[in-house]
């Protein structure tokens, strides 16, 4: 299934720098340094071009109302494949469609979940003080879904196609994936991958279905997807690899550092994260293929459709990717075969973020007058994405690093106690990870949930346990991933969706509120006159304390 863009109309090396399990190649038993690698900085794969015919331009169709057997037309490339255990897209003749044209009448755009302000008016290409509406537009919060904004039309650019083509409930860890079981599912399914075991360093051998719901879990995406990509890409689920290629590299992003079916995935999580957070961001406005070309991603689009769009569009050419996102026989199509109606699950789960969200009550999670310091500001709330990789750094800077006082640096072990900032349930505590789930109905995937990561294992308060405000969880460490330093990796979740820290919903403990820098690992804490600011050695104006009376 496929759906227009909501409702619109066109009237015309640091003490505790942290990365979670995934985060690093290392953790998969590859080299955590590798040898210099002259990655083509356009990201296609190195000394592999399976792109050499060049594309013809691609230019959409103009209509906002839902594809039918008139406006699938518009996709004018006619796939060689099926979704079904075909081989994979290869190149053909695209037929340009008509130029889009714009007047300079503007958009009547309705709020989505998780919409604000400075991100739509990124996307549009306006100033924030130029959208106007009938609803309070000055809240620093997120904009009420179905809110309606009049917004000035100054696109002139070729867009992608505004067709919704994935909700954003079947990208993340939401509540329409609590009923999946990923064994189940993959063995009926009985290919490759039912088969299929995977070495990591961190763990040893481990299953195929496994490794699928370690990564959904830990990674808050869901295993649908993952699985989805999988078949589509490689037809690992209900087949056998297409090639030798798909073999190692399961993505197709041939790359000797992301060899390895969990470590390919782990490739493709990080590049939707980057798509849909940027998307929520507004930091993301461009698709950029293999080739260099570019197309600007259509404002009227949800962070789900995005994160799709912008993955493909990372290893296929425009042609290949304009089959790809067709919903009427690419990925979309053969979503809903495997899985059936994705936009139904999420109609019953909807919306992400509802109206006027703010977090409860948090406490530091420390003991009071003990001496802890700030040593990370906002940064990626699960893994670390590599800028010589990735050429970019967009993601969901959701998480803070604490580090407690200590007389040796480095990962030695600490007395010092983590405490719980609110009660709740604990629905997960495993790999140095403790969730906490806020409203104790058992399911990570609803409401608000806290996660405590690099907990050491010794004292770890256990899953299934009832926390109160300031009860113990444990002790800061260095498990869990890729640290340098003993200390707490400490981040909000919603509804599945990590939350970001220095946004429209304040990450706010005792009165202090996170402010992002700059950079990732920058930023500070704020409570009236006071200030903390993160730094990564711990020094002086980075400690703090947490008074009895909070």
């Amino acid at each position: 299934m496929y759906r227009p863009f909501a409702i619109l109309v066109i009237l015309s090396l640091t003490l505790s720098a942290c990365a979670p399990v995934y985060s690093s190649p290392s953790i998969w038993g590859i080299a955590q340094t590798p040898t210099p690698d002259p990655l083509n900085p356009d990201m296609s794969p190195q000394g592999f071009d399976p792109f050499a015919v060049q594309d013809n331009p691609i230019i959409f169709p103009t209509s906002t109302t839902p594809p039918s057997l008139e406006t699938e037309a518009a996709y004018t490339a006619t796939p060689t494949g099926t979704p079904n255990g075909a081989p994979p897209v290869t190149e053909s003749a695209v037929t340009p469609s008509a130029q889009i044209a714009y007047d300079a009448a503007p958009f009547l755009y309705y709020a989505q979940s998780g919409d604000m302000l400075t991100a739509v008016a990124s996307r549009f290409g306006v100033e924030e003080s130029e959208i106007t509406s009938d609803a309070d537009l000055t809240k620093t919060t997120l904009i009420d879904p179905g809110t309606l904004l009049i917004i000035p039309n100054r696109i002139t650019e070729t867009m992608t196609p505004n067709v919704q083509i994935m909700p954003d409930a079947e990208i993340i860890f939401s509540f329409t994936a609590a009923d999946f079981n990923v064994q189940e599912y993959v063995q009926q399914a009985g290919g490759y991958l039912s088969k299929f075991k995977d070495y990591l360093g961190s763990t040893g051998w481990i299953n195929g279905d496994d490794a699928i719901e370690r990564l959904a879990v830990e990674n808050s995406i869901n295993p649908r997807l993952l699985l989805a990509l999988l078949e589509f890409e490689g037809r690992w689920v209900k087949g056998q690899p297409i090639d030798t290629l798909h073999t190692d590299y399961a993505m197709g992003f041939n790359d000797y550092h992301y060899k390895g079916m969990t470590v390919q995935l782990v490739w493709a999580i990080n590049n939707m994260a980057i798509a849909y957070y940027g998307w929520r961001a507004g930091t993301l406005t461009h698709l950029e293929f293999p080739d260099g070309s570019t197309l600007r991603i259509d404002p009227r689009l949800n962070a789900g459709t995005v994160a799709i769009q912008y993955l493909f569009s990372r290893v296929h050419s425009q042609s290949q990717w304009e089959q790809i996102i067709n919903p009427g026989s690419g990925f979309p199509a053969m979503y809903q075969e495997m899985f059936g109606d994705p936009w139904a699950r999420a109609d019953a789960v909807n919306p992400i973020f509802p109206a006027a969200l703010n977090q409860p009550p948090l406490v530091l999670p420390f003991e009071p007058d003990v001496e802890w310091s700030m040593t990370g500001g906002p940064h990626n709330a699960w893994g670390q994405i590599n800028p010589n990789i990735y050429g970019t750094t967009h993601s969901v800077f959701a998480a803070i690093d604490f580090a407690p006082s200590t007389d040796h640096g480095g990962c030695d072990p600490t007395p010092t106690w983590v405490t719980a900032s609110a009660p709740g349930l604990v629905v997960r505590s495993n790999n140095g990870a403790v969730m906490v789930d806020l409203d104790g109905d058992g399911y990570e995937q609803t409401g608000w949930n806290i996660l405590y990561m690099h907990i050491g294992k010794k004292d770890r308060v256990p899953a299934g346990t009832w926390i109160e405000t300031n009860d113990r969880i444990g002790h800061a460490s260095c498990e869990g991933g890729v640290s340098t330093g003993t200390h707490l990796h400490f981040a909000r979740k919603y509804n599945g969706e990590w939350v970001t820290a220095d946004g429209p919903i304040p990450f706010i403990m005792d009165g202090w509120r996170v402010v992002a820098g700059e950079k990732a690992y920058e930023g500070k804490l704020v409570r009236g006159d006071e200030v903390v600011l993160a730094d990564p050695v711990g020094q002086k104006w980075s400690n703090i304390f947490r008074k009895k009376d909070e």
